[in-house]
Formats: structure tokens, C-alpha cells, sequence
């Protein structure tokens, strides 16, 4: 029993349904890259909210740091949402994002600006994430959108694992006695 699995255990109650055999996961590769971009987006989100001055004098952008906190708490949100459940919005927000470092960014590769060659190593890793968040969005939505008219066939599922004739009657047996009305 591995470690995750002992605090699972550890924190259930004993009432509590027991998993009876695991099997494949549920996530795709896709789902699997879009949950990276999205801890990564938090993880950048919070150096963009603590440390703003620090971004901004490397790229040759100071008195821009109350932009870069906006921008960390909007890819603080990003991320979140493509953590959960609606990925493909929280990938298309980060694109939208990623458009706007971009166009934050450009000005700063000017010869005028002495760190010209930090702004153009951001703006190009701006660029090379932009292009992962359009894969992962492209991903993500070839694997989770539904053909329009498709009928699922959900026929070889019975929502019960032992089977339907081993869980006929497990109800009544386990019926607690019902207490009379006071």
C-alpha cells in the first residue's frame, strides 16, 4: 500500500464504500497536459503577485509592477480553471492572457531599453507557452466535445461491480430498522 493510499484509507470513515479493484484513469494525456499548464500558471501567478519589481526591472518594464500583480492574480484564476472540470476555458483564458503579455512586452524589445535581450528571452518564452496552451486547447477539445446526433452506447455498464444478480437484495439486508414516530 503506497503512501497516498494509507492517508485515503486513513481518512474515511468506516461506513464508507470500499474501493474494490482500481482500473485505467479516467484522464487523457490531454487532461493530464492541461493539468500542468495549470499548476504552472498558479506557480507563475504567485511570483507575478510577490514579486512584481523583480519581473519588471529584469525585462526593462519598471513602474509596470501593478500590471504584472494584475496579471498574476488573473493567472492565478487561469489556472484554477483549468484545474478543474472546465479545462478548455481555463485554457482559453491563458491564451488570452498569453496575448496580453505579449503585447506588454513588445514594447520593451527596443533598442532603447537596456534589457532588451531579457524582454526578447521573455517574449519568447511567452511565444513557446502560447504555443502549448493552443496544443492543450486543441487537445483538450478534440478529446472532451461530443459529435452532434452521436447516441452513446452505455449499455455494457451497470453502475454495479459485483453485477446485477450479486447485489439483488443487499438493500434489505442492510435496511436499518425504522424507528417508530415519537
Amino acid at each position: 500500500m503506497n503512501v497516498v493510499t494509507s492517508l485515503t484509507q486513513a481518512a474515511r470513515s468506516p461506513g464508507d464504500p470500499v474501493v474494490q479493484q482500481t482500473g485505467p484513469s479516467s484522464l487523457t494525456s490531454a487532461d493530464n497536459f492541461a493539468r500542468f499548464l495549470g499548476w504552472f500558471s498558479l506557480a507563475l501567478g504567485v511570483a507575478e503577485l510577490v514579486a512584481p519589481g523583480s519581473i519588471t526591472r529584469a525585462v526593462g518594464l519598471g513602474g509596470k509592477e501593478a500590471l504584472v500583480r494584475a496579471y498574476g492574480a488573473r493567472e492565478i484564476l487561469a489556472g484554477v480553471q483549468t484545474l478543474s472540470v472546465d479545462k478548455k476555458i481555463g485554457l482559453g483564458s491563458r491564451i488570452a492572457g498569453d496575448v496580453l503579455d505579449i503585447a506588454t512586452l513588445l514594447p520593451a524589445v527596443t533598442a532603447r531599453n537596456p534589457k532588451q535581450g531579457n524582454a526578447v528571452l521573455a517574449l519568447s518564452a511567452v511565444l513557446a507557452v502560447t504555443m502549448l496552451d493552443c496544443l492543450a486547447y486543441v487537445a483538450v477539445s478534440g478529446v472532451h466535445t461530443r459529435n452532434r446526433g452521436e447516441i452513446r452506447d452505455y449499455g455494457d455498464r451497470s453502475g454495479l461491480p459485483r453485477g446485477v444478480e450479486a447485489s439483488r437484495g443487499l438493500a434489505s439486508l442492510k435496511a436499518l430498522p425504522v424507528r417508530a414516530a415519537a
